[in-house]
């Protein structure tokens, strides 16, 4: 395949242009990351975002790998003196990975079949005879086949059977006739394990499930495969064995001889010994692949929203990490995050020192000069809300429940240990969660994605996939918010585009050694930080205070010659220009349009110097849970109560409704109108008005609803 056959089938798939998907490819085989072509090379892409950027990156290197299968299978069946011109045209004008094996099956090495044995016995010119299909006495044949090892006419019959058998199996219209009766009628069946049923009682849902495979949802699929893997379900893909006998031998069986009665006995054998257990392999394989990929495309999209969380900035913070017995960890942190005192103080139960823990708060907050007050979403978590909202503090604090979703991963890890090498895993919890309120994403990001826990199965879909899917996503954040590279960690360093954990380490340490960056052009003087490297990351940095205020811009270093010729047309400097919203409306872009700038690259100039270094994430709301309700068992059916969504699955939202337990907004209750994804109406740590419809106490399952 070419590469021009590779970009046409990449255009259909992803809606754009061919020249698109040229440049895009260009770009990228130069070395050029996906957040700076989405930024920076508007022009060549036709402003593609950076979600269509990434699939044409992996569609181009689906389609590298199955040209280097080509080549290989190419070479294989050279090796066996069996390529005609007709294969290598049907193997070089094949774009299916399915289609291409299928061609390749025949000539496969193969452990030794019972097909092969019959040919090594000398059968094949037999089944050839037989599958002519003509009106010969094949008793009287077969006794032509006699050796050592075929001693009866049935022995030969049967031989020829196993070899017509596999040819069945092997020929590319049959199996895609099979593959068709899966794609419209496969059922997808579970049984539980007899032997395992107490121990299975989670899965009971599906102890005896049936449905319709094209219609089985991406969590119900991984539900299932789950089970089935912890060696509690047996699972299979079934389609109606007869339906496909019959449409195969409608293909095959042209007569009613002896011969065609041995071909329909040949047809059984393959399609249940041979055809069956392979494509129901395959479609396993495929229904995971889908249901791994709808998986992963949810967590990314709530990982996407988690990290740009609006941040409360540089502020002071006290955050507390609740707990009840062993007491609520508190750490005061100030604008830069940096820990300035820490201890603990237990105003619950079983302890209830009430009154000392309201005091302590009331002097921590005025000796660190405290003006936000970060508690953790945990257990106790809203007990100490209540508690430090009758706290009377001498100046309004405000009050905001944090996710500690990953925190105690974050505490044990290596990032927190090499952090805050003094303090224990408690300390490390609130300093953590005093962290993501001041900026989520700069925390956030020294988590693995995996362990934020704001998606459905992520240990049971493709490791692999996850990994790289949320790697994009943090990388594309990073970049989309931007980084102060004064005070960044080398974490947050590492996903700025261009930039990657070494270079991220000699920044820190040029940081260290020289003092902070005074300009984007002191970037070359890190230690191996060459052009190309520049070229990527410079407008994704921002460099307070800096000489030239452009470096604190979203406007790429290439692009400050053309700021300074606006100027120059305005008779002005650059910070006369920036913020000045009446002067910026007079600049008339079209006069500034070249080869290389046109009108996107020029609205975005425009956007940023209006707003320069503009932080795209919201601000910051507080929110109050109910102070009616405590436990599960003060909910009532009807109710209408606040909530946050912490979670959206593909079969709903998990509500946060101030209570240990979360409740579910099931897909069929968020509006009227049919969506066929939360994401569709949702959006994660939103605020929303629910009704209770159902409470189920001794399972502890709270169902909520949207609608009215």
């Amino acid at each position: 395949m070419n590469d021009i056959e590779i970009i046409n089938r990449i255009s259909e798939a992803t809606n754009t242009k061919n020249w698109q998907i040229t440049n895009v490819i260009k770009l990228l085989n130069e070395g050029s990351t996906i957040p700076f072509i989405s930024r920076y090379r508007k022009e060549l892409t036709g402003s593609l975002n950076e979600v269509i950027i990434a699939e044409i990156k992996e569609q181009y290197e689906e389609y590298l790998e199955i040209n280097k299968r080509k080549v290989f299978i190419i070479n294989e069946i050279c090796k066996q003196n069996k390529l005609t011109e007709d294969l290598k045209h049907l193997i070089n004008n094949c774009y299916n990975k399915v289609e291409l094996e299928d061609l390749y099956l025949p000539f496969k090495s193969k452990r030794k079949t019972k097909a092969e044995q019959a040919r090594l016995n000398g059968l094949e010119k037999l089944a050839q005879i037989i599958m002519l299909e003509n009106d010969t006495d094949i008793l009287k044949l077969a006794k032509n086949f006699f050796n050592e090892n075929i001693k009866t006419a049935d022995d030969a019959i049967n031989g020829a059977i196993n070899i017509i058998s596999e040819i069945i199996s092997e020929n590319i219209e049959i199996r895609n006739l099979v593959r068709k009766i899966f794609n419209q009628e496969a059922e997808i069946i579970s049984k539980v394990i007899n032997t395992k049923i107490d121990e299975a009682v989670k899965f009971s849902d599906y102890f005896d499930f049936k449905e319709k495979l094209s219609k089985c949802p991406s969590h119900r699929i991984l539900a299932i495969r789950r089970g089935e893997n912890e060696g509690f379900l047996k699972v299979k893909i079934s389609i109606d064995i007869e339906v496909a006998i019959y449409r195969i031998e409608k293909r095959l069986v042209k007569n009613n001889f002896k011969s065609s009665e041995i071909i329909k006995t040949a047809i059984n054998d393959s399609l249940k010994r041979l055809l069956l257990p392979s494509i129901e392999n395959e479609f396993a394989s495929l229904s995971k692949e889908i249901a791994d990929s709808e998986a992963i495309k949810v967590f990314s999209e709530n990982l996407r929203q988690l990290l740009l969380l609006p941040p409360v900035g540089n502020v002071r913070v006290l955050a507390i990490d609740p707990g009840f017995k062993t007491g609520c960890k508190i750490a005061c942190i100030n604008e830069e995050g940096n820990i300035l005192h820490n201890e603990t103080i237990y105003p619950h139960n079983p302890v209830n020192d009430y009154k000392n823990a309201s005091k302590k708060i009331t002097s921590l907050v005025n000796a660190y000069k405290i003006e936000y007050i970060a508690i953790g979403n945990a257990t106790a978590g809203r007990e100490t809300e209540f508690f430090i909202k009758n706290v009377k503090f001498e100046k309004p604090i405000k009050v905001f429940m944090v996710s500690e979703a990953g925190a105690s991963v974050y505490s044990a890890s290596s990032v927190a240990r090499e952090e805050l090498p003094q303090y224990d895993v408690t300390v490390r919890g609130a300093v953590s969660i005093g962290r993501r309120l001041q900026d989520p994403l700069s925390e956030l990001v020294k988590i693995d994605p995996k362990a934020i826990g704001v998606g459905q199965y992520q240990h049971d879909v493709d490791q692999n996939k996850l990994k790289k899917s949320l790697d994009l996503v943090v990388e594309e954040c990073v970049n989309k918010v931007g980084v102060n590279i004064n005070c960044a960690s080398k974490y947050l360093l590492s996903y700025v585009s261009g930039i990657g954990e070494s270079t991220a380490k000699n920044i820190i340490n040029y940081i260290k050694e020289n003092g902070p960056f005074k300009s984007r052009s002191e970037l070359m003087k890190v230690d191996r930080f060459g052009g190309k490297a520049f070229e990527q990351s410079a407008g994704f940095l921002r460099i307070i205070d800096a000489v030239n205020p452009l470096d604190n811009t979203a406007v790429h270093p290439e692009r400050y010659n053309l700021v300074e010729k606006i100027c120059k047309d305005f008779k002005c400097d650059i910070s006369k220009l920036i913020n000045n919203k009446e002067l910026i409306s007079k600049i008339n872009i079209e006069k500034y349009i070249t080869n290389e700038v046109g009108i996107p690259t020029l609205n975005d100039l425009i956007l940023e110097l209006e707003k320069p270094g503009r932080d795209i994430r919201k601000a910051v709301k507080i929110f109050e849970f109910s102070n009616q309700i405590k436990t599960i068992s003060d909910l009532k059916v009807g109710m209408k109560v606040p909530g946050i969504i912490t979670n959206i699955t593909n079969f709903g939202a998990f509500v946060d409704i101030g209570i240990k337990q979360n409740g579910l907004i099931h897909i069929s209750n968020i509006c009227d109108e049919f969506i066929k994804n939360p994401i569709e109406k949702l959006k994660l740590n939103q605020q929303v008005i629910v009704k209770v419809i159902e409470v189920d106490i001794p399972r502890a399952r709270i169902q909520l609803s949207l609608k009215d």
